[in-house]
């Protein structure tokens, strides 16, 4: 099933806000999370900072014309440029800033699949867009398979590796001392998510892989979302919810014989509309979910 026609919009709305962003001075917001954690936001992926005594540490790095902001930012908060920058996948809204921190020394660490994305040239057909491999400087130099840990200004920090989720490269990173996780893109909060199959995500493994991280948070569990405000756990299964619902739709649509037109044309129960008010509408979501059952 293709779906390149149907994402050009959300494409080209996303290269419209990129254009409205170079124009204006760009700002990084900074919130307090927990602790010594703190949620940083510019324009694309959501960015954790760890601030201490052993320096800043980052999970991921948004646009690349975003990282001077977010030097003034890190600095603002007391630090310099992170001594580490974790990538939860290789997305460009994620890793764009990956290049000015590499070269002033921050050591980047992701699953090895991110490097082998970054490091060659990529088609994402779900965006009729080619990606050129990103600068040498801007490659994860530590890579894992399946789960490694840092030990950083006093908390033992988990990176997981959840595959087939929303690429084949996705890390989720939990401060266990604080009890706060970073989903990365595995969590757009109240909204349908992008799969990116073409980069070896799915929609049954993204939903696996939340139900798996669900087990492991409690009810003071800061969740942080790819996209979106901050989160907890209640939040993350009322994501998780949302998938297995909408997919049992479409799976018995297909079963009374309905074709993909007639899906679209019928669309979802009514409960999802807000859903599809971000990045992702229903069309896109309902296509998402045709392709899985592939």
């Amino acid at each position: 099933m293709k779906i390149t026609t149907c994402l050009l919009v959300p494409l080209l709305f996303l290269t419209g806000a990129l254009a409205q962003a170079e124009e204006k001075v760009l700002k990084v917001t900074v919130s307090p999370i927990k602790g010594n954690l703190h949620l940083l936001q510019g324009q694309g992926g959501n960015i954790v900072a760890s601030v201490g005594d052993d320096g800043i540490l980052i999970v991921d790095s948004d646009y690349q014309e975003y990282a001077p902001a977010y030097l003034q930012a890190m600095e603002n908060l007391g630090g310099d440029h992170p001594a580490f920058l974790i990538n939860t996948h290789w997305h460009f809204d994620h890793v764009g800033g990956n290049a000015q921190w590499g070269e002033k020394g921050s050591i980047i660490v992701a699953h090895r699949n991110v490097r082998n994305r970054m490091s060659t040239r990529q088609e994402m057909k779900a965006f009729d867009r080619v990606v050129e491999p990103s600068p040498k400087p801007a490659w994860p130099i530590v890579t894992f398979a399946d789960s490694m840990a840092l030990h950083f200004n006093g908390d033992d920090i988990e990176v997981q590796h959840f595959p087939a989720g929303h690429t084949d490269g996705d890390s989720v990173v939990f401060f266990t001392g604080e009890n706060v996780v970073h989903m990365g893109d595995h969590f757009f909060k109240d909204r349908f998510p992008f799969v990116d199959m073409g980069s070896g995500g799915s929609v049954p493994g993204y939903l696996a892989n939340q139900e798996a991280v669900l087990q492991k948070l409690d009810a003071d569990t800061v969740v942080v979302p790819g996209h979106g405000s901050l989160a907890d756990r209640d939040d993350l299964a009322r994501s998780a919810a949302m998938i297995r619902g909408t997919r049992a739709e479409v799976k018995a649509m297909l079963d009374k014989g309905m074709t993909e037109q007639q899906i679209l044309d019928q669309g979802l129960d009514a409960q999802w509309a807000e859903w599809g008010s971000g990045f992702i509408n229903e069309e896109y979501w309902i296509r998402f979910l045709l392709a899985s059952f592939q």
